[in-house]
């Protein structure tokens, strides 16, 4: 079974991110951070059970630091939700699954 997330960069982030027609909940993430490994299956997990209400995508903040500074993520995790190309719902830090998704359901 494949993963539904998708890794994103700064050469499709608009693409994938800000043009889509679907919320995107967007996991600014770096390989080095240990919070983020701790929700990377959560993550996982509810891409999968979104497909085709939401989209879910990584961004390594190492590999796309231009995303990174156009929408103020100083810290990792950060994750954002996107609705028609504007920030609608942001958390920082790690969060149980639950909260993630309540982020996702207010952009439904």
């Amino acid at each position: 079974m494949g993963t539904h997330v998708h890794e994103v960069n700064d050469l499709n982030f608009d693409e994938e991110v800000l043009q889509s027609d679907l919320p995107v909940l967007v996991d600014f993430t770096a390989t080095w951070c240990g919070p983020c490994k701790m929700i990377a299956p959560l993550v996982d997990e509810l891409a999968t059970e979104y497909v085709g209400k939401a989209k879910v995508v990584k961004v390594d903040i190492d590999n796309a630091p231009n995303a990174a500074a156009q929408f103020g993520v100083r810290k990792v995790p950060t994750l954002k939700v996107f609705k028609g190309g504007a920030v609608v719902a942001e958390r920082l830090g790690a969060a149980p699954k639950p909260v993630i998704a309540g982020l996702i359901d207010s952009a439904l």
